[in-house]
Parts: structure tokens; C-alpha cells; sequence
């Protein structure tokens, strides 16, 4: 479903990514590992489109996303890919409710639609109850579970996360951990992670380490 195909990325005079090479089916779940700067932060930028390979290609399904322009893009971006972060990236002056439509608000989705589609998705959170909810009233748990969410609100293709459980206890982390594999088991949704988390690593269908920028299955 996902192809990254000889990817390479530098910044300046230090190479981050050399020729990486990797595949994800549709309902996979995989983690991408290795010591703090092997670029996975990096490569999981550039396979969800927000950073750029110098060299390379990133497929999904029949489209090479690294020949679309900045508005097409954007666009895919929307439309196809869910991200959460480590820092849930949730805006303060919104709810729950409101944070997770925001995502469809933006393909142009009626108000009324995104709103209800929200509520869906809360309810699998486990969250209806704290639905109006701003941020600050909310556990970090439960601030990921309203992130994790809005990466599902437009029906993307594939979430990313980078380092998801990285601010959580462990409880809240196991928590999230196992909503992932829940969520891909109720709607056959595809994971990558870049996670420190052995557990996590170790959950997933496959690993992937990258080591001085190379992959190593």
C-alpha cells in the first residue's frame, strides 16, 4: 500500500537517510526503532509529506506523492494521512469534540457531518463524557486518545506516530498501546510508529531499525 522507495535526505553536510527502502500493507501495524538521531523522526516526516527526500520516492497505492505539487499535497495530506505526536498538538481554546472535527472542517465537511462523526469517535475513545472538554481538563491519556481520534476523523490510510506513549505513564501508556492494535482490528486501520517504547516495538507486526540512516529489517 505504502512504498518508500531509495530515500535519501541530508541536512547540510550530514546525511540523515541513506537509500531507505521500505513497504507497509494496508492493516499492518509497524515500528520503526534505533538510537536517538538514526533519522526516524526524519522518515516518517518525509512518508507523511511533511518534509521533503532529497532523492527518492514515497508511494501510496498508485500515487507518488513526491510528484505533487504544494496545494495537491496538502490536500493528500488532509485526506489520507492521520499523525499523532508525542505533544498531542490538541488546540487549548477548543474541545475534545471540536479538536477531532477539525480535521474534516478543513476537507470541507459540513459542520453538522464532522460533528457527528466526532461523537463516533469519542465514543470508541471511551471518551463521550469528556467530549466538551478543553485540553487542560483532560489527562494526558486522555489527550492522546482525542489525538489519536482527529488522526482518524478523515478515514486516512495510514496514522503515524511519532513516539505516541513518549509523555504517558505507563498505565496511560499500555492504554494507548492496545487501542492501537483495537482500532486496527475494528477498522483494519495501518500504524507506523517510531517509538522508544520496547513494548510498543515489540507489539507490532514488524520492526523496523534504522541505524545511521540505513534500515534494517
Amino acid at each position: 500500500m505504502i512504498k518508500a522507495i531509495d530515500i535519501n535526505k541530508s541536512y547540510g553536510s550530514l546525511q540523515v537517510l541513506r537509500d531507505i527502502s521500505l513497504e507497509i500493507s494496508q492493516g499492518e501495524v509497524v515500528s520503526i526503532v534505533g538510537a536517538s538521531g538514526a533519522g526516524k523522526t526524519t522518515l516518517l516526516q518525509i512518508l507523511g509529506t511533511l518534509d521533503r527526500a532529497d532523492s527518492g520516492s514515497i508511494v501510496y497505492g498508485d500515487v507518488d506523492v513526491t510528484r505533487l505539487k504544494e496545494r495537491e499535497l496538502a490536500r493528500f495530506r488532509n485526506e489520507s494521512i492521520g499523525f499523532v505526536f508525542q505533544a498531542h498538538h490538541l488546540l487549548p481554546e477548543f474541545t475534545a469534540e471540536e479538536n477531532v472535527m477539525i480535521p474534516a472542517l478543513i476537507r470541507g465537511d459540513a459542520t453538522d457531518k464532522a460533528r457527528r462523526h466526532a461523537r463516533e469517535l469519542l465514543e470508541m475513545m471511551k471518551m463521550t463524557s469528556r467530549a466538551t472538554h478543553k485540553p487542560s481538563a483532560l489527562s494526558g491519556g486522555e489527550q492522546q486518545r482525542v489525538a489519536v481520534a482527529r488522526a482518524l476523523m478523515n478515514n486516512p490510510m495510514v496514522v503515524l506516530a511519532d513516539e505516541p506513549s513518549g509523555n504517558l505513564d505507563s498505565q496511560h501508556a499500555r492504554e494507548l498501546h492496545e487501542l492501537f492494535f483495537t482500532l486496527r482490528r475494528e477498522l483494519g486501520q495501518t500504524f507506523v510508529i517510531v517509538t522508544h517504547n520496547e513494548e510498543l516495538a515489540a507489539m507490532a507486526d514488524r520492526k523496523i531499525t534504522i541505524k545511521d540512516g540505513e534500515n534494517i529489517e
